[in-house]
């Protein structure tokens, strides 16, 4: 396996018009890791992710994933990626199991149906259309598609929105899995208690740009203010910290 870093970006910068989406934004993520990108509505998390996913193209800086290059080496990276977007579209009259073959057939090698049916507990779901699952379902599902292919590196924005407690914990096992298996998984999520037994290591972008990058207990310690002197201080008091109290669209 390469040295290189899972994901290395070097002075990432997307425009809209006017608008500086993401500014100048450098991170590492090691491979092996879970890597949380935090940050408000509108932080560009989104669109970071999408560029290191190859669907953006970026109007500045230096992106390398895996050690290669969109570009340059695109279907070697296509079989080597699993991707979860925020709002993943599946067609709505195929039945599981009929979505994950599909997407199974994309790759050279990957994981089985049953096995994915099994590990997202959708077994008896297989013949269900996706139009009919419960919002959950679907993101399960969303999810077992990104594995498919038995991936180096899993992209997941906001894997557990909408997701009961038992779905978010099953999925946080399936995520402990494939990282003991040597996979690296970046991740958004606006569930500061889910980053903070997740990631190795978080970054909090706000406007575009890096605030802060650590671990959640070094973040924790230096920016956390507990509320009471009995409370150590969360994930959540740092993001709040950073990023202010205002509501963002």
């Amino acid at each position: 396996m390469s040295d290189a870093p899972a994901v290395r970006c070097e002075h990432l910068t997307k425009w809209y018009g006017d608008v500086t989406a993401v500014d100048s934004l450098s991170f590492t993520v090691r491979r092996g890791e879970c890597f949380g990108l935090l940050g408000p509505n509108g932080a560009g998390k989104t669109t970071t992710i999408e560029i290191l996913e190859g669907l953006l193209v970026p109007d500045a800086g230096d992106v390398e994933v895996l050690g290669l290059r969109w570009k340059t080496d695109d279907a070697e990276l296509r079989q080597r990626l699993g991707i979860q977007l925020q709002e993943t579209r599946l067609a709505e009259k195929a039945t599981v199991e009929e979505t994950l073959r599909m997407f199974r057939s994309f790759y050279r090698h990957g994981r089985s149906v049953p096995d994915l049916l099994r590990l997202f507990e959708l077994d008896g779901k297989r013949r269900t259309w996706v139009g009919k699952l419960s919002g959950g379902q679907r993101q399960r599902l969303a999810v077992a598609c990104a594995l498919a292919g038995a991936p180096d590196l899993l992209f997941l924005d906001e894997p557990t929105t909408g997701l009961d407690p038992q779905s978010r914990r099953q999925l946080w096992s399936v995520l402990a899995e494939f990282r003991a298996q040597g996979g690296t998984v970046l991740v958004t999520t606006h569930y500061m208690d889910e980053a903070e037994i997740l990631c190795d290591r978080v970054a909090v972008v706000d406007q575009g740009r890096l605030i802060a990058l650590g671990t959640p207990g070094e973040l924790i310690d230096a920016l956390a203010a507990p509320k009471v002197v009995t409370r150590r201080g969360t994930l959540e008091d740092v993001f709040m910290a950073l990023t202010g109290r205002h509501l963002r669209e």
